[in-house]
This record gives structure tokens, C-alpha cells and sequence, in this order.
């Protein structure tokens, strides 16, 4: 398998408009041809889908989803340019998508730019500690610690970022990679705005007591 470079994403990226992870994952299925990689994307109507973003998204919908019988639920503002698309069924389907996504992958973040400067910076301090406590790091140059660094940061935006988080129901595509294929397919821009994630008495005390024993114990006293 020919090995990806982050020039050569950059590269098709520039030519193409698509995402990094789309053109990254194109150029893994191209075998590194950068030609037949373009090809995919286009077939994807991926290489197009990024022209659409300087465009205003100020219609849509706010969708919910509940789970686990009302333990779990979610509310999730999603963005297009007309109320046309916003009442089409692949834009309501999208919408339902996400939200039972955010219900299920519990993510922080929209997107990578809403992580706050003090949240990433804390992250590269444990993953760089991590890395030199690593006795397989021992005497390693900097140059190497600092791709492990960027390696975990990248494993924490997948994990805590909801645009960077592989879609629950299909894996192989990120949430931002689904979002790219509906602007595509829908000829609009779509966006995710925002979302809430509430799970039943999360963040109440819980009482550590015996209730039913204290209960017990009065009656028979």
C-alpha cells in the first residue's frame, strides 16, 4: 500500500476543495494516484461540496432524539440555505442522524475550532508526559515526541470533536465527512450549529444511605 503524505492531502486538497479527511481517505482507496483519487471524489460530488461554504445557512430545523426510555436525550440545531431543504426528507433523516450520533458518541465540540486554547493545550501537556514516561520513548529526538503529541491530539478531536467523531452508523465516514456528502447531494450548504445532550440525573448527588433499610428501621421502632 502506497504510503499517504500530508503533502500529498494538501495537494489534492488545494485542487479539489474536499476536506482533508475526505481526500486523505480518497487517496488511501487511490492507492496514493492522486488522479484516480480526484476521480472518487468527484464521483462522491465531494470535490465540488466545499465551493458551497462560503454561502449563508440561515434556514433549517432543530431535531431531538430520545433514548433508553427518556435517560437520554438530545436536541441539535442543523443549518441549510433554504426551508425547501429543511422540510426535505433527506435533510430531516440528516438531522435524526446526528442527534441519535450525539446520544450515542457523547461528543464535547462542534467542530475543532470551538476546543478552547486551555483544553488543547492541557491535552498536548498529558500526551507529551505520557509520551517521555514511555520507557519505548527513551532517548527519542523531539521531533519524534512532537508527532506522537500531534497523533493523540488527533485521537482526542475524534473522540471529543462531533464533526471529527466516525458516524455511529456507518464507521468508514467521519460526521463531517456525512455533512460534506448531504451538501453535496442536497446542492446546498449544511451545517451543524449546536446541540445539547442531556442524560437523566447527571450531575445530581447521589445519596450513598441505605434508604429502604432507614425506612425499615423506623417501622419497627
Amino acid at each position: 500500500m502506497a504510503e499517504i503524505t500530508a503533502s500529498g492531502v494538501k495537494s489534492l486538497r488545494e485542487k479539489t476543495g474536499a476536506g482533508m479527511m475526505e481526500c486523505k481517505n480518497a487517496l488511501v482507496e487511490a492507492d496514493g494516484v492522486e488522479e484516480r483519487a480526484i476521480e472518487i471524489l468527484r464521483e462522491r460530488g465531494l470535490a465540488s461540496a466545499r465551493k458551497k461554504e462560503g454561502r449563508i445557512a440561515a434556514e433549517g430545523a432543530v431535531g431531538s432524539y430520545i433514548h433508553m426510555g427518556g435517560k437520554v436525550g438530545v436536541l441539535v440545531e442543523v443549518n441549510c440555505e433554504t426551508d425547501f431543504v429543511a422540510r426535505g426528507e433527506e435533510f430531516q433523516q440528516l438531522i435524526k442522524d446526528v442527534a441519535m450520533h450525539v446520544a450515542a458518541a457523547e461528543p464535547r465540540f462542534v467542530s475543532r475550532e470551538e476546543v478552547p486554547t486551555d483544553a488543547l493545550d492541557k491535552e498536548r501537556e498529558i500526551a507529551r508526559a505520557q509520551a517521555k514516561n514511555d520507557p519505548k520513548m527513551a532517548n527519542k529526538p523531539d521531533q519524534v515526541i512532537d508527532k506522537i503529541v500531534e497523533g493523540r491530539l488527533n485521537k482526542f478531536y475524534e473522540e471529543a470533536v462531533l464533526l471529527d467523531q466516525p458516524f455511529v452508523k456507518d464507521p468508514a465516514k467521519t460526521v463531517g465527512e456525512l455533512v460534506t456528502e448531504k451538501t453535496a447531494k442536497t446542492g446546498e450548504k449544511i451545517t451543524i450549529r449546536r446541540f445539547m445532550r442531556y442524560k437523566m440525573g447527571e450531575g445530581l448527588a447521589k445519596r450513598d444511605d441505605d434508604f429502604g433499610g432507614e425506612v425499615a428501621a423506623l417501622a419497627g421502632s
